[in-house]
This record gives structure tokens, sequence and C-alpha cells, in this order.
């Protein structure tokens, strides 16, 4: 028994003194508990809004007021024709329209009944059920609040419509979703491990005294990935469109140019992870616990990023997953131009030539 409590000290002391294994025990359940618990929410807590007021009465100016008075609503633009609404829309500055039909005011008290058309962003379905859910339930206690003081029985009727997605169809939110997730995890997982398996199998140095220079080296272990990569894109999206029917509204060879840079991004992050990474088990830990997670939780894929505490959304402007999906959701869904995303493309941009700066001055490092 004494031989195996030595054993079992043994034991306890070779984890403790191993900073690997006590990261993955204490630390990662105590990120991944704050990253859950602070991002996976789904209460919206700002709703960019503009208004079409046809019928301009007080009962229209109280009900926006009720509205902007909850600070969830935040007034970006009053519109004045219905043209305005598509555009209003495709520049992704807001979430929502709400439109007002003429004679609001009169046609309530007149008829006992008025309708108001709640316009919302169908591109991210989630968001858009949650803001309609917001504003009904506004417009509901105003309701009950004005029927009880006039003594009427007054109904205020809205009429649903969202754009870009008017069958609510879920595939619409996963689709662009699963690309930007699926090229990440391919381009650098696979990147970072195929570099860190000549180093373990011993191959690197003779890579190193070979004819070939550092950047011949990097550009033939990443130009297979990124043929792959595209042919994946390919795949995806004529998946998605064939089996899933999500369409692609804009320019489909937009659409690729933008994922050929982002697979350089993600290409250009599995290179710095492998020149990080000792071995291929270090480089798959960091790929996956690094990018699999924040890529989930902080791409605004499934939980809005909006919603997260103030720490977090600064920490998504880093994930390029954040800024692909903004372009893909804008070129499939919206159908708009690189006038519409120019800001998201040159972030990406940015990113690529930042990470391979830092990826081929460290590999130099190591050939020295």
């Amino acid at each position: 028994m004494n031989s195996f409590f030595g054993f079992l000290k043994k034991e306890f002391f070779h984890i403790f003194r191993d900073r690997r294994t006590m990261l993955i025990l204490f630390g990662l359940p105590v990120v991944q508990l704050l990253l859950f618990g602070y991002a996976i929410r789904n209460e919206i807590e700002e709703v960019k809004i503009a208004i079409l007021d046809r019928s301009n009465d007080y009962v229209s100016q109280e009900i926006i007021n009720k509205l902007l008075s909850t600070g969830y609503f935040v007034p970006i633009k009053n519109l004045t024709t219905n043209d305005e609404i598509d555009a209003a829309f495709r520049s992704g500055h807001i979430n929502e329209v709400i439109v007002f039909e003429a004679n609001f005011a009169h046609n309530l008290f007149k008829e006992g009944r008025a309708t108001i058309q709640i316009i919302t962003d169908g591109s991210d379905p989630n968001v858009s059920r949650v803001v309609e859910g917001y504003t009904k339930t506004v417009i509901q206690d105003y309701q009950e609040s004005l029927s009880e003081n006039s003594g009427q029985m007054l109904r205020i009727e809205p009429e649903l419509k969202m754009m870009f997605n008017p069958e609510l169809k879920s595939v619409y939110l996963f689709v662009p979703g699963l690309m930007a997730l699926i090229l990440m995890l391919v381009s650098a997982l696979m990147t970072s491990i195929t570099i860190t398996r000549e180093k373990e199998f011993g191959t690197m140095e003779i890579l190193l005294v070979s004819p070939l220079k550092p950047y011949q080296i990097i550009l033939g272990k990443t130009i297979p990935y990124l043929i792959l990569s595209f042919i994946n894109v390919l795949t995806i999206i004529i998946l998605a469109q064939f089996i899933f029917g999500v369409p692609c509204n804009g320019s489909i060879l937009l659409l690729l140019a933008e994922s050929l840079l982002y697979i350089v991004t993600a290409l250009s992050l599995g290179i710095m992870i492998s020149t990080i990474a000792d071995s291929q088990q270090t480089a798959m830990m960091i790929s996956l616990a690094g990018l699999l997670l924040p890529t989930v939780m902080l791409s605004g894929f499934i939980f809005p990023i909006t919603s997260m505490p103030m720490p977090l959304q600064i920490i998504s402007n880093i994930m390029p997953a954040k800024w692909y999906l903004i372009i893909v959701r804008s070129i499939m869904l919206k159908g708009v131009g690189i006038e519409a995303f120019w800001q998201e493309t040159l972030v990406l941009a940015s990113m690529t030539l930042i990470l391979m700066i830092v990826s081929v001055k460290k590999f130099k490092i190591r050939l020295q």
C-alpha cells in the first residue's frame, strides 16, 4: 500500500510540474466558463432602427418614444418612402424598420384597429426573431395602456416581414457560419500540422540546407492547402445552393475572391502557429482550442456580438471569421457589392499581411 501511495504522490508531482497540464486542467475550464457565460446570450443590447411614419400623429410618436425609452432601440434614420427600406437594410447599418400606416391614430380610434409593419433583417434569423419579440412586446403594452385609458377596445396589429429570408430558414444562418468555420479549421489546422510534422520527423533540417529560400518553403507548404481549401469553397457553395436552397444573390466571382482572401488569412495564421509549436500535438491543441471555440463563439455565427460585454466585443475584432461572416452574408443573402463591405475586406487584408510578415520573420529566425 505504501508503494501505491508513493506512486500516487509521484503522479501528483508530475502533474503539478507540467505547466501545460496545469493550464489545461485549471485554465481552460475557467476560460470556457467565462466565455460561455458571457457570450451565450439571446438578449439584444442595441437594436438599430429606422422609422417610416406615414401618419406622423401623436399616437405614432408615442409608440416611437416608448420604443426608444426602453434603451434597446437606437434611432438611426427617418425614412420617407418605401424605396428607401431596401437600401437601408443593404447598407448593413440597421436591424429593423418600423412602418406606420397613413392616418394611424384616426384608424385606431375610428375603426378600433390600425396596422404597424415590423420589418427585420433576416440574414440573421435569430436576431430578427428577438428584435420582433421586443418590438411586439412594447407595442402590446402601449395598446393595453391606451385601451384602458380611452375605454375602447383598440387593436394595433403588427405585420411582420423578414428581409432576405422571408421563410425564416435556419440554413441561411448556418451555411455562411459553417463556411467560415470549416475554412478556418481546415486551412489553419492543416498548415500548422504539416510544418510541425517536418520538425518532428527531422526533415525540416533537410529543407533548411536545400537551395530553397524560406519563403519558397512556406509557399510550397501552403499552396496545396490553398487550392484544396478553394475546392472546399466551391463544394460548399454548390451544396448550399442545390441541397439546402441557400441562394447567392450577389456576385459569385466576388464571393470566391473574398473566400480566397479569407483562406490566405487562415493559412497565414496556420504558419504562425507552426512557428510557435514544436510538435503536431501542440499545433493541433493551439488550433482547436484557440480557433474552434472563439470562431464559434465570437464571430457572430450563433450569438450576436452586440449583446456581449465590451471586452468580448473588442476581442471579437481580431477574429478573421467575424469579418468574413459579414462579407458572406452580405453577398449571398443581401446581394450587395464591395461598396457595402470594403472595410471588412480591408481588415482581412491587413490581418493577412501582418500574419505573413510575423510568420516569415519567425521562420527566418529559426534558420539562423
